[in-house]
């Protein structure tokens, strides 16, 4: 269903279908809109380093790509970057309130459009997007079917058409623990389990936990659907996995 509205009338939504959601999530129910806008906000240096990072190789791959679609795209933090790169950039979200924030976030962009769907279900047409993002480790946050969310992004990518999904490169634990721990210090999430807490997965006493994944499960993963993963290791911070969708 449209939250936010399409800036530009020249968008045909007509591939826009009917919506089905998986049920609640923590992220949904305690990390949306502005906790998920503070958690950013706080970040240390070499995270915001990170974020950053990650932005711009995505507009290194997809610059003058024409409809871009971004998974879980909670209030537009990486669309508002990529937006003066592309044609269009599309998001959708399972939180309301992040969608709902969008609008104000995104106030000056005039070539978006977001949709409240759950990427693992998605109810756009086959082979609509010239490239689909998934980045900051969504394919662990989302906790969806990992296989399933594969394969609907790549249902959804016209043939030729850029996937780029990433996750957390083992060389940025020390800073991504660090980051947990001041969300934890803030009250955004809770109290990091030490114990539990080790081996690239945070664990919290209120049953947050994030998990990352590794170079040999992309390419699994998309081997499974006879597609190959190039693996690219980006400021020692993020894995990403990028596939072209041959025909």
């Amino acid at each position: 269903m449209p939250v936010g509205c399409a800036r530009k009338k020249n968008l045909n939504l007509g591939f826009f279908l009917n919506v089905s959601m998986h049920k609640g999530t923590y992220y949904r129910e305690k990390l949306s809109a502005d906790r998920l806008l503070r958690c950013y906000e706080i970040a240390p240096p070499r995270i915001k380093q990170y974020l950053n990072a990650e932005i711009q190789f995505v507009i290194s791959n997809l610059r003058n790509t024409g409809l871009v679609l971004e998974l879980g795209c909670g209030y537009g933090r990486v669309m508002k970057a990529i937006s003066q790169f592309v044609s269009w950039i599309i998001g959708n979200d399972i939180s309301k309130e992040s969608l709902d924030l969008v609008t104000s976030y995104m106030e000056d962009c005039r070539n978006y459009a977001v949709f409240l769907m759950d990427a693992s279900q998605m109810s756009f047409r086959s082979c609509t997007f010239d490239a689909v993002v998934c980045i900051q480790n969504g394919i662990s946050a989302f906790r969806v079917n990992k296989k399933h969310l594969i394969a609907e992004s790549i249902r959804v990518t016209k043939d030729n058409g850029v996937i780029l999904f990433s996750s957390y490169s083992p060389k940025a634990w020390q800073a991504r623990l660090k980051w947990f721990r001041r969300q934890s210090q803030f009250g955004l999430i809770g109290e990091i389990d030490k114990e539990k807490s080790h081996n690239g997965t945070i664990v919290c006493k209120d049953g947050f936990k994030a998990t990352t994944i590794s170079n040999g499960q992309f390419v699994e993963l998309f081997d499974a659907f006879d597609l190959n993963a190039s693996i690219i290791e980006v400021d020692e911070s993020s894995i990403f996995c990028k596939v072209i969708k041959e025909k």
